[in-house]
């Protein structure tokens, strides 16, 4: 008695739809995602030959412009009222101030969050003078841990 061998059927799988998807996923991660956030002010950092990583959150962003403009930037959490309910967001704050007052503007946002680190974005042009009094500042409201951000030399064009 012969047996017959069953023929086998091919299956063909349309893998148009999953491509379509693929690609919507693509595009709509491109579309909602930020990069790098924008800067309040521009600076042109001095360079530096070292590299260190910053920490993503909790961190005080000194800025001071090559007009001896000084700008402190921290994101702080906000309770709001939407349609009768609380809800916490982060608010990013940008405040100007002076270099006899930013100790103590460092120190009220440090109440608030005892884990920001101090960092000083300085641009190359800033005057030496503002510079060491700022640091003189820090140290006397009791600052005397920060970092200095610089750029690393070999990402200069």
């Amino acid at each position: 008695m012969k047996i017959k061998k069953k023929r086998r059927i091919s299956i063909r799988i349309d893998m148009t739809p999953m491509v379509d998807i693929a690609f919507l996923l693509l595009i709509f991660y491109m579309a909602t995602t930020q990069f790098k956030p924008p800067e309040q002010k521009e600076v042109t950092l001095p360079s530096s030959h070292s590299q260190i990583e910053l920490p993503a959150k909790d961190k005080i962003v000194v800025t001071v412009t090559s007009e001896d403009s000084i700008f402190v930037d921290y994101i702080q959490r906000v309770e709001k009222e939407v349609e009768g309910r609380m809800i916490s967001t982060l608010e990013r704050i940008y405040a100007e101030t002076d270099e006899y007052n930013v100790g103590a503007e460092i120190n009220s946002i440090r109440a608030i969050n005892p884990y920001a680190l101090v960092i000083i974005k300085a641009d190359r042009n800033a005057s030496f003078g503002v510079m060491q009094k700022i640091m003189d500042t820090m140290v006397e409201s009791n600052l005397a841990r920060f970092q200095i951000i610089t750029e690393l030399e070999s990402e200069r064009i």
